[in-house]
């Protein structure tokens, strides 16, 4: 479809009533889920039972050794730290050890394989991309590869594509352009809006769209700046909407595309290699009450309008104010309401990851506001107790490095109070053990689950690659926890202090940071890294216990530096290092990866 008349800027106008919720009264009514799996009870249960039996076990281990003379209020203290952030990694592993399970014996934690014919479409879906002073020829690339893609599907009777901007007049200016230049080509029908005021951020600019044109379509399919798709997945969940209607929300799982960094390429295969594995089983607990990650997703319009109004939390930000983690709020108050929401593991769901350590790090504190912004929602009225452990697990993502660093500073008073030896003296070789199996378990789940099959091994590189490449993942997660234990408690501390995290735009293009560019912000890391030195004098075991976070702090800049190469990363790709299965871009783009079921549709 060849537009041969100027192109529309917009469609006419549907509008479309968005309610701002009560988070605190009476809960609305809710409709009846009917694609909850079986079992859910029991497999909620199971999880949590043998999360809390692995916790209790190894603290039960390291109470007893401590309180041989009876426990002092250091010992105490160790004690409170030691079980939450035991039975988190034990929770971690724990799903990640039952999504191998279904993987390894080659059965996919759901129920249905993704539709695609577009024959079976009967409502119209609206692909929206919030954008923010981006790249602008970069955005509308990824938007010109996916109208061909959705056409090349045959969804070009019920698929428009909007690009909904809140960039600058500048950025405007370009962005108008790029889209004129676009929509008369374009085989679907793309649209462009700008805001010119950006309320609310990206909630704000989806919430107007809503409220503008919603009435018109069905679904939206929500996506990133930096997100792309290809039309048969776009295509297939339009259809699997079109067949359940009770669902409100299918989240996809991206995988990473467009690495060219060290850094890039190394999150780009951990995120293949034991991305499917975690995923799986968060997937096969979940159920009907799934996440939503804010992009990469389709959502009933209908279902959103009428649940996600968002209201502005009291008091000012950092923690009141707008809701920064505005999607894992609003599949909680889909499922509220009694929408389903869903997750499916797909082939043809990418996004681009950011190019450098510091540029995450910048990314993650935005997320950690709004992350920790949702401690105060966890009270909320009619909330599927699911919904709520989904919210915590969130916030006690970023609670967990401010609680590893106490961890490491009670152990160290212990030391320094002690005359026979400190905490890593006492603990019992078996606690020890069991905490190194549950932090590099998955990793290992993931090199067996790799090699385990001829296609995907060797889409991987083959049994060498693997191998090498799972070894360095390890030795450079191993730097990178101490230094984002102390970036995260660093940005924890500004928040607390009420230095709100603010709405930049996200740095996407590769570049080197120097050594000497990065040590002015990493003085934290590098004095701690020297202050951890002196535990030489006070016990020789705990200094060696604490070596590579020592060497992690101390190498920091370099980390950081080295990792920020695109020649290093060029230079491990021509070596097989970090290799991850061809993502298979075809003509029209986005064709769906073969990787030997890795992404099988799936959908709980």
């Amino acid at each position: 479809m060849i537009l041969s008349d100027p192109p529309s800027m917009l469609p006419a106008e549907a509008p479309l009533e968005m309610p701002v919720q009560n988070l605190y009264g009476i809960p609305p009514g809710a409709i009846e889920v009917q694609t909850r799996p079986h079992g859910m009870l029991v497999k909620r249960l199971l999880l949590l039972a043998l999360t809390a039996v692995i916790g209790l076990a190894a603290s039960s281990s390291v109470r007893l050794a401590l309180s041989r003379d009876g426990l002092d209020p250091i010992e105490m203290a160790l004690l409170v730290f030691f079980v939450p952030l035991f039975c988190w990694i034990a929770f971690g592993f724990v799903t990640s050890a039952i999504g191998f399970l279904k993987l390894i014996t080659g059965e996919h934690p759901g129920f249905t394989a993704i539709p695609s014919p577009a024959s079976t479409l009967r409502h119209r879906t609206a692909v929206l991309m919030p954008v923010y002073n981006e790249n602008v020829d970069e955005v509308f690339a990824r938007v010109r590869a996916m109208a061909g893609s959705i056409a090349a599907a045959g969804g070009a009777e019920w698929i428009d594509f909007f690009v909904l901007s809140d960039s600058s007049p500048f950025h405007g200016k370009r962005e108008q352009a790029a889209w004129r230049a676009l929509a008369r080509e374009a085989p679907i029908r793309v649209y462009y809006r700008r805001r010119e005021d950006n309320v609310a951020r990206k909630p704000g600019n989806i919430a107007e769209w809503v409220r503008r044109f919603g009435a018109a379509y069905e679904n939206m399919l929500v996506l990133d700046a930096d997100s792309i798709m290809s039309g048969d997945a776009i295509v297939g969940m339009a259809a699997i909407m079109e067949q359940r209607p009770s669902i409100g929300l299918l989240q996809t799982v991206p995988m990473i595309t467009g690495a060219r960094t060290l850094f890039q390429r190394w999150m780009q295969f951990a995120s293949e290699a034991y991305g499917p594995i975690a995923s799986a089983g968060l997937l096969w607990w979940s159920g009907s009450e799934a996440n939503f990650w804010g992009h990469n997703a389709i959502v009933r319009t209908r279902a959103f309008a009428e649940s996600c109004g968002l209201p502005e939390l009291p008091g000012k930000p950092p923690f009141g104010g707008h809701i920064l983690s505005h999607d894992m709020l609003e599949s909680a108050l889909l499922r509220r309401r009694g929408w389903a929401v869903h997750m499916v593991m797909i082939g043809g769901s990418y996004e681009e990851f950011p190019p450098t350590i510091v540029d995450h790090a910048i990314r993650d504190r935005r997320w950690m506001q709004g992350n920790l912004q949702h401690l105060q929602l966890l009270g909320a009225s009619g909330l599927h107790w699911v919904s709520r452990l989904h919210l915590l697990i969130g916030a006690s993502a970023y609670i967990t490095s401010p609680g590893w660093m106490l961890l490491i500073l009670t152990v160290i008073g212990q030391v320094a109070t002690r005359h026979e030896g400190g905490f890593v003296a006492l603990a019992p070789p078996a606690v020890l053990f069991l905490t190194l199996v549950l932090l590099f378990g998955p990793k290992l789940m993931g090199a067996i689950w790799m090699l385990a099959n001829g296609p995907r091994r060797r889409s991987f590189g083959g049994t060498g690659a693997v191998l090498r490449s799972v070894l360095s993942d390890a030795a450079l997660a191993i730097l990178l926890a101490p230094v984002t234990m102390v970036t995260q408690t660093k940005a924890l501390l500004g928040l607390l202090l009420g230095i709100s995290a603010g709405w930049n735009t996200q740095v996407r293009d590769a570049r080197r940071i120097t050594v000497r560019e990065i040590v002015p912000d990493l003085r934290e890391h590098l004095l701690l890294g020297l202050a951890l030195c002196a535990t030489l004098r006070l016990d020789t075991v705990t200094a060696i216990w604490l070596l590579p976070i020592i060497l992690s702090l101390l190498l920091s800049p370099w980390l950081v530096s080295l990792t920020s190469s695109e020649a290093l990363g060029e230079r491990a790709a021509m070596r097989d290092l970090f290799r991850v299965p061809e993502p298979g871009i075809a003509d029209h783009g986005l064709a769906p990866p073969d990787d030997s079921g890795q992404r099988k549709a799936v959908e709980c």
